[in-house]
């Protein structure tokens, strides 16, 4: 399907719940417009026998679809007066006998968990065993009848079906994937980016100045607490005592002397020498 009017697409359909498959009688809500503003826009869907139809809703900005039936199963999307228009979603709707895959209608953020489910009409999801195929593939087979991919990533984009034995096979179901935007460089970036790193290189440079001049000024410093110009400084003497003199002259020899002419030893006696001190 392609939209007919020629647009610029600025705005953003919104589906609540969030999935592209729905059975019979269920029922579903769509609104438009871009973020903060939808005052202007409206519902529009392109169908078998019309072409760029308009919900009919009292709220132009809101398509509410009470009971859906397999006739609506259209393309959706948003428009404004000003030629503006909003991304397209595919609607499908199944009869109560069918499958259906639960898979989010608007795109996953990367990096973000996603759970596809299979559904029937009559049987809990709980007690369903069903395999799930990627781009045609056979993917994974779960007794829950749920698929949980974690950490999506763009090749986790693609599309996506289901098969339960005995009830048949869901309609393909297209997953998106939407990277995390960008922020954009700003103009003064290349200018901040080399004023920030001189700035911090010069209080660098500073600190460390201060810090040196610091540590030169402490290791020069003389202290000037105490004063010596006021000391006197006095030794005592002792005086020797008469017997601390004797014992300090007199001497005792160990030798013994041989007369050659006698051959006799010669015994010596300790003599204190004379003090001229005493008579």
């Amino acid at each position: 399907m392609a939209i007919t009017t020629l647009c610029a697409v600025i705005g953003e359909l919104r589906v609540v719940p969030n999935r592209s498959q729905f059975f019979q009688y269920e029922s579903v809500t769509l609104s438009c417009g871009p973020l903060g503003n939808s005052s202007g826009w409206r519902v529009k869907r392109n169908t078998s026998t019309n072409i760029n139809e308009s919900c009919d809703s009292k709220n132009e900005t809101d398509c509410s679809i009470s009971e859906l039936y397999p006739f609506d199963t259209d393309v959706y999307w948003c428009e404004s007066a000003a030629g503006e228009c909003s991304n397209t979603v595919n609607i499908t709707v199944i009869g109560a006998g069918g499958v259906i895959l639960e898979s989010p209608v608007l795109p996953v953020m990367e990096g973000d968990s996603v759970t596809l489910r299979c559904r029937t009409k009559t049987t809990s999801s709980f007690n369903l065993t069903a395999d799930f195929y990627k781009d045609g593939r056979l993917i994974r087979s779960s007794s829950t009848g749920n698929l949980t991919i974690h950490s999506v990533s763009n090749s986790d984009a693609g599309l996506y079906k289901c098969n339960v034995s005995g009830a048949g096979e869901s309609p393909d179901g297209w997953l998106t994937v939407r990277g995390h935007p960008e922020l954009p460089d700003s103009p003064f970036t290349h200018i901040l980016l080399p004023v920030v790193g001189f700035v911090l290189v010069a209080l660098v440079a500073l600190v460390s100045v201060m810090l040196l001049c610091l540590w030169r000024s402490h290791k020069g410093k003389v202290k000037r607490d105490v004063s010596y110009n006021n000391v006197i400084i006095t030794q005592e003497v002792q005086p020797n005592r008469i017997r601390d003199v004797d014992d300090a002259e007199s001497f005792y020899s160990t030798l013994q002397p041989v007369n050659h002419l006698t051959g006799n030893i010669n015994n010596l006696t300790p003599s204190a020498p004379k003090n001229n001190a005493w008579p």
